[in-house]
């Protein structure tokens, strides 16, 4: 393995409606930019509503997606931006009949706080006013950072055009600091997130969440909802899977971490994951033991 990178690329054969599709994804973590690289190519997986808890900047170059984000829908397809913030909940699915050839980084959060201070001398987040740029003519600048990571570029041009498209994001589609551009919760529906957050790990029930709350099922579901965007259950989920993913980063075998995060065994934790983050936990795993070793 070449210093600072570790690559994991998972290629198959699927059947599709004009015959065998080769489906491959590529992942690289980046350990000097402390990102992650992700190329998806022939892939017609949808994914169901989910959040991250890092930033996501990434492009189409082939195929077109419905891409929900925030309850507002968009079509997007090549040459489209997408913007996500940590937290904004989205999901998308093929709308052409197509495969998806699809590029992005993900950025923590506190590799985007550094990256901020640097460009504007200022701390704090930065949030993203919108999830899809039409058209950008960042993409090209985004493709070029993304193809240094993939082609493992060694000298400072890979963490100078990082610092080039930042600024132009941060100047042209960000607000500072994230926390005033999020709407209040209600005292409810914050004690439902913090009970989620704290128990992920139990079997929890939606009697559980209606006794803490007082409020009706039914009531609590729609206000849920409306409120954050997705459902308690689908909160639930990616509360489990960002923290599957952590354990798997550390080493963690994935059977260990199915029991470790709520999930009823290996299977069912396999599925979710899969259907959530595009990789098998032990793919996911994979990428860390290499660097590890």
């Amino acid at each position: 393995m070449k210093m600072g990178y570790v690559v994991h690329l998972i290629s198959k054969q699927k059947k599709g409606a004009n015959g065998l599709i080769k489906e491959i994804r590529t992942v690289k973590l980046d350990t000097e930019l402390k990102m992650e690289a992700y190329h998806f190519q022939g892939i017609m997986q949808k994914f169901p509503n989910h959040f991250h808890e890092y930033y996501v900047i990434g492009f189409i170059e082939n195929g077109s997606r419905y891409l929900s984000c925030k309850n507002k829908g968009y079509a997007i397809e090549p040459g489209d931006l997408v913007l996500f913030n940590p937290g904004d909940n989205h999901a998308c699915e093929q709308i052409d009949g197509k495969t998806l050839d699809y590029r992005c980084i993900n950025i923590p959060p506190e590799v985007m706080s550094r990256a901020v201070f640097e460009i504007t001398g200022r701390e704090g987040l930065p949030c993203f006013t919108t999830p899809v740029v039409f058209h950008s003519e960042l993409v090209s600048l985004l493709k070029e950072l993304h193809l240094m990571m993939m082609q493992e570029e060694k000298d400072f041009r890979k963490e100078e055009t990082f610092f080039l498209l930042l600024e132009q994001l941060i100047e042209e589609y960000t607000e500072q600091e994230m926390p005033s551009s999020k709407p209040e919760l209600s005292l409810e529906i914050m004690a439902i997130c913090e009970f989620l957050e704290r128990n992920y790990m139990k079997n929890i029930t939606l009697n559980d969440l209606s006794n803490l709350t007082g409020l009706s099922k039914y009531y609590l579901l729609r206000s849920f909802t409306k409120e954050k965007g997705i459902s308690p259950y689908c909160y639930l989920e990616t509360i489990r899977i960002n923290n599957a993913k952590k354990l798997l980063e550390q080493g963690m075998l994935p059977i260990e971490v199915a029991l470790r995060t709520g999930f009823n065994d290996q299977s069912h934790f396999t599925n979710f994951f899969k259907k959530f983050i595009g990789l098998t936990p032990k793919q996911y795993l994979n990428i860390f033991k290499e660097i590890q070793e």
